[in-house]
């Protein structure tokens, strides 16, 4: 007999047939050892091996079983696989329905009672298994001995959902942590711990049945872990590294140990019209199984509370982990930190849906859309502090990537004003110091104005890592190795599977001057998004520091961006000999992108050895305010200037020391 067609064990034993939705696994899971230590033979889709015809062992263990026991949820009512199992359960006379976060019955199966499971705890002693247990012997008709053995140990292996198995093309390229700890000189030394206050927000689940609803249950997702990552006593891991595991695949504990974390925050929205369900659960990364599970029905007046709720909650039920690390009592969030929020439902759907198309960050069409809900917000909620900081940071990117020359000065203007007035009405508010500084530092080009407000987002947000990274950006930029280093090492905790940092990351290798050192993260960037652009860049401008000069050459080559791309070929064919190469790539430089890169053209003469046209460029760079002007106080790109008192005064101009 194949193990497809191997039938539930136990003799007299009865055996329960256990459906439930993939998103509902962990609880899944907690029910299944509960049921085998009160006694009882539990088969679900677990135990298939990968090998077996899945389908077959389905329709088998169906027929077979004395009762299928379907696990109702917010999820599970909506999903075809759970609804057709028990529609069979129903047809055979031997359902037994229970709800995990007290969602009733979808049509169809109401007339059978469903134990609510929603305010269990995984015991296998509690009275809500008891009233299981009497269900399933009342539907048998068998009485249930007491268990002989302990409930049996599942591999991690075994927590595969139905679609894992089907969907044998789909999955995951996620890279674990040990994949990027062997830089030489270590911003990382080692694995990542999972301390017992760290946990990820995963991104809650879309049940609205409307695609173009994603943008709210992400943004909701976000908007929990923001405020949970105000709380000084946690480790909340940064959104894009939890935001790998939308539509994932692996069980919780596969979860956890790649993100090193302790806990895990799940959740579902389901929008409809007025009224919003989420519900949320708080899973234990080395078991598995729930710690607090949560479903809130509200109108969406009542969104901002259900946010603080669940944080609450589950900064609850972290509190006896957090003080068993000896970390002091928990401050209120008041106390510890402004959000930035509003109270306004219509300012918050605009905000949210503004930084859904920020983060598309596609093209001029999407940043120019994004600025228009941001201002949208702000009409609505005119404290809104969060939007004032999120239309500064759209009106940088729209004058970094599409402004010409003569407005760059305008727009960052503008983008100041939004940044300190979203200070002014949250002085707390560690995002919007970052985004102040990051104005002045690129935009106005005032390194010395940049540090008060990159130094408080420092101190306002220890747990957020883009604060992290930009303030590491800058501290490396103005020599303050040490600090840059410990920043960045902390957000790369926060935030190990996004490339951008690994990115950030060798940045700061290279302007320390750490050659070497500066490849293996912007490489391992690589290896999480192949098309990021200025990777290949930077790793062509340190193998040229290391004198190999054909590989920079290669490494140029494969970079999609154009104006990195032909300053590095320019560079790197003048050193080869080929000064004909080497003209025509500056020339195609001008010609297609003018005097939005004359900071680069000024590195091309410098590298050149035409100092006196260089010097002329980074002039005419420093009157439009072309912000690649930031990275010249360690370029070694520019190291043929640095005896000149024209360069000294420049970067003077600059505010660098």
């Amino acid at each position: 007999m194949s193990a497809g067609d191997e039938a539930p064990v136990g003799g007299n034993r009865p055996t329960v047939f256990l459906s439930y939705a993939r998103a509902d696994q962990t609880q899944a899971a907690a029910l299944m050892r509960a049921l085998e230590e009160a006694g009882l033979d539990v088969w679900w889709d677990a135990l298939i091996e990968g090998g077996a015809a899945f389908a077959k062992s389905i329709e088998a263990a169906l027929t077979r079983c004395d009762v299928v026991m379907v696990a109702w949820s917010a999820t599970s009512v909506t999903s075809d696989w759970v609804r057709d199992e028990a529609a069979r359960g129903r047809d055979l006379r031997k359902l037994v329905p229970v709800s995990l976060d007290g969602t009733p019955p979808p049509l169809g199966f109401g007339q059978y009672h469903s134990i609510d499971l929603s305010r269990w705890r995984g015991t296998a002693g509690s009275a809500e298994i008891a009233d299981v247990i009497r269900s399933i012997a009342s539907t048998t008709r068998k009485s249930i001995p007491k268990p002989q053995r302990t409930a049996k140990a599942r591999p991690a292996s075994a927590f595969l959902s139905r679609r894992a198995l089907l969907a044998s093309t789909a999955g995951l390229a996620v890279a674990g942590i040990a994949g990027f700890i062997a830089w030489r000189r270590g911003l990382i030394g080692g694995g990542v711990p999972a301390s017992g206050n760290s946990v990820a927000v995963l991104p809650f689940e879309n049940l609205s049945g409307d695609p173009n609803q994603a943008y709210f249950s992400d943004g909701l997702s976000e908007e929990v872990r923001a405020t949970l990552a105000r709380n000084v006593l946690l480790l909340v891991m940064a959104e894009t590294s939890s935001g790998k595991f939308r539509d994932h695949k692996d069980d919780a504990r596969t979860i956890a140990e790649k993100l090193g974390v302790a806990f895990l925050l799940d959740g579902s929205v389901r929008r409809a019209g007025d009224v919003v369900r989420v519900a949320a659960d708080l899973i234990d990364g080395e078991t598995g199984f729930s710690r607090w599970s949560r479903t809130f029905d509200r109108s969406m007046h009542d969104i901002f509370a259900v946010q603080s709720e669940i944080a609450d909650a589950v900064a609850g039920a972290l509190a006896a982990q957090v003080t068993a690390t000896g970390v002091p009592a928990a401050a209120t969030a008041q106390e510890l930190a402004s959000s930035g929020g509003t109270t306004n439902v219509a300012a918050y759907d605009d905000y949210l849906r503004g930084r859904a198309l920020y983060d598309l960050s596609s093209d001029e069409t999407a940043e120019r859309a994004a600025l228009a809900r941001f201002d949208a917000a702000i009409a609505a909620d005119p404290s809104y502090a969060a939007a004032h900081a999120a239309r500064s940071r759209s009106l940088t990117a729209i004058a970094n990537q599409y402004g010409e020359a003569g407005q760059l000065a305008g727009l960052y203007d503008a983008a100041v004003k939004s940044a300190e007035r979203a200070i002014a009405l949250a002085p707390r508010f560690a995002d919007a110091y970052s985004t102040l500084g990051l104005v002045l530092f690129q935009g106005r080009l005032d390194a010395h104005a940049a540090r008060e407000p990159f130094e408080r987002s420092r101190e306002f947000g220890p747990g957020d890592a883009n604060v992290l990274a930009r303030y590491s950006l800058y501290s490396a930029r103005i020599g303050r190795k040490s600090e840059a280093a410990d920043a960045m090492r902390r957000a790369l905790v926060l935030d190990p599977l996004n490339p951008l940092i690994h990115r950030a990351a060798g940045a700061i290798q290279y302007a320390a001057r750490n050659y070497a050192d500066s490849i293996p993260p912007a490489e391992h960037a690589l290896s999480m998004n192949p098309r990021m652009s200025r990777a290949h860049a930077a790793i062509g401008d340190a193998l040229l520091m290391l004198g190999r000069t054909d590989d920079a050459r290669a490494a140029y080559a494969a970079e999609p961006s154009e104006d990195v791309s032909l300053a590095g070929k320019a560079i790197v064919e003048w050193k080869l000999g080929n000064a004909t190469a080497a003209r025509a790539a500056m020339a195609k430089l001008v010609a297609d992108l003018g005097d939005r890169v004359l900071y680069q053209q000024g590195q091309i003469l410098a590298q050149w050895g035409e100092k006196d046209a260089a010097l002329a460029r980074l002039g005419q760079a420093r009157i439009v305010g072309d912000s690649g002007l930031i990275y010249a106080r360690n370029d070694p790109m520019l190291d043929t200037l640095r005896n000149d008192p024209r360069f000294a005064r420049l970067l003077a101009s600059i505010g660098f020391d």
